[in-house]
Order: structure tokens, then C-alpha cells, then sequence
């Protein structure tokens, strides 16, 4: 079984975007199974019209996906808050995502995040951020630290592993999720080298396979995490290509 924990889908295919059915094509190409699937920015503020799409991806093909609603603290508090209800009440979805590299704020920010995490990790749901070298003021790996030790029974997704961008910031977020057993690692747009210190860094049940579809070329990136996992035992890869976010979405 493989699961593609990193998975961008849109309302419309304008501006590169793809539908769930298109996504659905990439997978079965790619020979993946499962995908964990989230808003694709730029959404032009129209969160709740794209949570929609994901809500409607998870209810139109059932067992495929595991669907993420996501919130944006600098669309105001009647926005955000209405997203976050609406991701978990309304539509039952898995967990929650924040980026504040697309969204253009500090993602440990007392007034202007925190206040809408804490909302979320009420529900008891992983709850993901963008980790990137991008913005890295914005969302750097040791923010995301922050945030896990004022919560510590919430599970955290990092994706990107500090990656997008450069220089890396792989060593930040493998020293974070060690300090942090309620971090996981999504190892999209990141390269392989960081991916395999990670593993033995912190074990395979940490780190997750993901693509960053349609940003990277899932079958791509599956075929370089298989390479890569030829250096360690099947139980290894295993867990990187599925079983790991399985067990932190409490699947």
C-alpha cells in the first residue's frame, strides 16, 4: 500500500490546477492508493469554495482520499473560524492545514495564529503546516517547535521537512521533530539525501512518502522514494510509503 501524503487539488483546472479525477489518473500511473489531499494555492481567498472541493473529492470517491480542510488567520476571525468549524463539524475531514508562506504570516504568531490553532487542536485532528526554506522567517522549522510544545497532544504534520526552497532547512526540522514526538515529517520537495538522514534519524514510523502533486510528478517522486528505499529493510519502506501517516491519521 501507498499512500502520497502530500496532494494539491482545486475547484477548477485553471492556472495548473487539477480536479480529484485528475488526480485519480496520476495515482493510478503512479500506483498509489491513497492520497491526502488539501487546497492547491493561489485559491484567490475562495477557502471555503475549495475545502468544498475536497469535502466533495472525499464523499465522490470513497476510501481514496483522506481530505484537509485549511484555514488563513489573515482572512479574519469570522473567516477562519467559520473554516475551521466547517472542516471538522460539517465535513468530518482528517486534520487541518495552515501555510503561512502562501498566506503571508508567522505561523507562531500569539495574536494572529495561535489563537486559530488552538481552535483547531480542540478537535483533536493532525493539523499540518508548510515547513519551508520559502518564507523562511515565516515558517521556519523551529516555529512549528513552538507550537508542538504548547501542544503537545496534538499530531503535527511537517510537510516539506524544510525543504521548498533554498538553502534547505532539512537540519532544522530533523532536530525539531526530535525535540517534538508529536511532529511527523512529510518528505515532499525535499531531496533524497535529507529524506534517508531523516529515517535514520528518527525512525521510518516519522517520516511519510509525499509528492507535492501537481507541483512535482507523483510517479516521479515514487520512483525515487523506491530507489531510495532499496537501502533499507522492507519494514522501512513499508512505513515511509504508507503506514506511517496512516497511524497519524488514526486510521
Amino acid at each position: 500500500m501507498i499512500i502520497d501524503a502530500d496532494c494539491h487539488i482545486s475547484a477548477t483546472t485553471d492556472e495548473g490546477g487539477i480536479n480529484a479525477d485528475m488526480l485519480l489518473e496520476r495515482m493510478e500511473r503512479a500506483q498509489i492508493d491513497h492520497a491526502l489531499i488539501w487546497l492547491k494555492p493561489r485559491y484567490r481567498k475562495e477557502i471555503e469554495k475549495e475545502n468544498h472541493a475536497i469535502y466533495k473529492a472525499v464523499q465522490s470517491h470513497p476510501g481514496k482520499f483522506y481530505g484537509f480542510g485549511w484555514a488563513n488567520p489573515r482572512l479574519g476571525a469570522q473567516a477562519a473560524e467559520r473554516d475551521i468549524r466547517q472542516t471538522f463539524e460539517e465535513y468530518n475531514l482528517h486534520g487541518i492545514k495552515f501555510n503561512g508562506a502562501q498566506d503571508e504570516y508567522v505561523i507562531d504568531d500569539d495574536r494572529l495564529a495561535l489563537p486559530y490553532i488552538e481552535m483547531a487542536a480542540q478537535y483533536g485532528k493532525p493539523i499540518a503546516f508548510h515547513i519551508g526554506a520559502d518564507t523562511y522567517e515565516n515558517t521556519h522549522p523551529y516555529r512549528l517547535g513552538h507550537i508542538a510544545a504548547r501542544f503537545p497532544e496534538v499530531q503535527f504534520l511537517m510537510v516539506h521537512m524544510g525543504g521548498a526552497g533554498i538553502p534547505s532547512l532539512a537540519r532544522a526540522a530533523i532536530e525539531t521533530a526530535q525535540a517534538y514526538p508529536n511532529i511527523t515529517l512529510i518528505a515532499s520537495a525535499i531531496d533524497e539525501n535529507a529524506v534517508a538522514k531523516a529515517i535514520h534519524t528518527l525512525g521510518a514510523q516519522r517520516v511519510c512518502f509525499g509528492s507535492d502533486t501537481p507541483f512535482a510528478m507523483m510517479h516521479v517522486r515514487v520512483a525515487m522514494f523506491q530507489a531510495l528505499l532499496q537501502d533499507f529493510d522492507p519494514q522501512t519502506a513499508k512505513w515511509v510509503m504508507g503506514d506511517s501517516i496512516l497511524t497519524k491519521l488514526g486510521d
